[in-house]
């Protein structure tokens, strides 16, 4: 495929692109298909990736991190999705710890957590989500209750990335059950602690690489200086996040989608059928075609809504438009991929059928298909 979208990068953009791609291709992607059948966590990949700065891009250099942009940190995102879409998530929601930090947390708390953070030695995650609520966040139940110098949290947290191997985890409780929204709180939770428990790691559909745990909360004692920012800013502090994470989440859609047109162009020119490349039947040219063009359109869209975060311009639109259009997008390019490849396509020695178990997800992760219509139809009224 033609790189002319490279064209309208600049030189840093590109540098930082092209060295996710190495890596990526290098490193993640040569044993993706392995870390699919056993589940094994990356470690060697993650501590690769983190030496050339990618676990802390949101980061400044003056707490360890890369500093990049929003737009670098979307095209590397796409790029680690091209290999392995759980690999991405594993990267995505670590670095979402470090940008909150940065929006939140005290010149204290960032230097004492940045670091280890940036460099990759602590893995984050994100404890929000709960078995009884997703999206709804005003149904949120998991307490924290002041105790002298501490609060104590108590609940429980569903379909947490990262949650069975973090070394830093921030939770979203409540503090206040009577003050709504301005009742929730953030807390900064070393999962070693006591009350800390990883009541399972889920069995999934795909992004295998990625775990995915439930996180039981008993009597986990938190010094009352892990409170990030004031008590019942919480809610805003998560919602702040929001379009940086479905714009991230449409960049890693983008990745997948490309990776299978890639696989299926590759397929299509070595396959035979009545003694030409089927890449010569109208048909399959075709949908080849149509792919490459929802790709590309989806790529352009990704990078204007991450220009858009960069310019601190708000754009809850676009950034649901991103993600539901590529996410949507990714879903189909899978498929027609895998059908194009006809019955190879359904074996796992092929890449395809794994590019449309990890894509399935990012039509639900940070808000589904349905909430990114709200959003745009409110955006409309």
């Amino acid at each position: 495929m033609s790189d002319t979208s490279a064209v309208f990068l600049s030189e840093q953009e590109v540098m930082i692109r092209d060295s996710a791609r190495k890596v990526a291709n290098e490193v993640v992607a040569t044993t993706a298909a392995a870390r699919d059948q056993s589940q094994a966590w990356p470690h060697d990949e993650l501590k690769s990736v983190g030496e050339l700065g990618f676990m802390g891009m949101l980061v400044p250099d003056e707490y360890g991190g890369s500093g990049a942009s929003f737009v670098e940190y979307c095209l590397a995102i796409e790029e680690f999705a091209a290999a392995d879409a759980g690999f991405a998530t594993i990267v995505h929601v670590h670095n979402s710890l470090g940008l909150t930090l940065m929006w939140s947390a005290s010149e204290e708390q960032k230097r004492k957590y940045l670091p280890k953070l940036a460099s990759g030695e602590h893995i984050g995650a994100f404890l929000l989500t709960e078995p009884h609520a997703g999206s709804d966040t005003a149904a949120f139940r998991t307490s924290a209750r002041r105790d002298g110098t501490e609060y104590v949290l108590n609940g429980s947290k569903q379909f947490i990335s990262n949650g069975s191997e973090a070394g830093l985890a921030i939770v979203l409780a409540v503090t206040d059950p009577t003050a709504g929204k301005r009742g929730k709180s953030l807390f900064l939770v070393d999962p070693k602690q006591p009350g800390y428990e990883v009541a399972r790691v889920e069995s999934k559909y795909g992004q295998h690489t990625a775990h995915l745990a439930q996180i039981e909360l008993k009597d986990c004692r938190v010094p009352a200086g892990n409170l990030i920012g004031a008590e019942g800013a919480g809610y805003q502090q998560t919602m702040a996040l929001l379009s940086h994470g479905r714009v991230a989440i449409a960049a890693q859609a983008v990745g997948v989608a490309r990776a299978a047109l890639e696989a299926a162009l590759r397929y299509a020119k070595d396959r035979e059928a009545y003694g030409a490349p089927i890449i010569n039947l109208q048909a399959v040219s075709f949908d080849l075609a149509d792919m490459a063009m929802h790709v590309e359109i989806a790529h352009q869209y990704v990078l204007h809504a991450a220009r858009l975060v960069d310019a601190n311009v708000p754009c809850a639109k676009e950034a649901s438009m991103a993600k539901l259009f590529a996410s949507e997008m990714a879903e189909k390019v899978c498929s027609t991929a895998l059908q194009l490849h006809g019955g190879y396509g359904y074996l796992k020695d092929f890449p395809v059928e794994r590019y449309c178990r990890d894509v399935r997800v990012c039509k639900i992760y940070e808000g589904t298909s349905h909430i990114q219509k709200l959003i745009i139809a409110r955006s409309l009224a």
